[in-house]
């Protein structure tokens, strides 16, 4: 009995919807993700540096597979403007069969 890749949403958020875009696109043609949902109009509260920040983003969620997921966290931090991305994954424990195997069929590496 084969068990199949978990599905992952890999939360990040972007300074931009340009960067956003870049991102999302690099992810799911690179077959990193099979769908990069934007959200515009995030407002985050964080420390950094000592001092309380707040900036408006864009919040992407990232459908990935257990398989792929290390190496969307990596691609994350390559085309990031952060000097600390936001990389967050959360398994997900439940979904739509037929969605999941879909993320599933996206984010397979290519044989070619």
């Amino acid at each position: 009995m084969s068990i199949a890749d978990p599905v992952f949403l890999l939360f990040t958020t972007c300074p931009d919807v340009a960067c956003a875009t870049r991102l999302a696109h690099a992810l799911v043609d690179e077959r990193l993700a099979a769908c990069v949902t934007r959200l515009d109009g995030a407002h985050s509260t964080y420390r950094w540096q000592a001092e309380v920040t707040e900036d408006h983003e864009v919040q992407l969620v990232i459908k990935t597979t257990g398989s792929r997921l290390d190496a969307a966290i990596a691609r994350v931090q390559a085309l990031h403007p952060y000097e600390l991305p936001e990389c967050i994954a959360v398994e997900t424990r439940a979904g739509l069969p037929a969605y999941l195997d879909w993320i599933r069929a996206q984010t397979r590496e290519e044989s070619d």
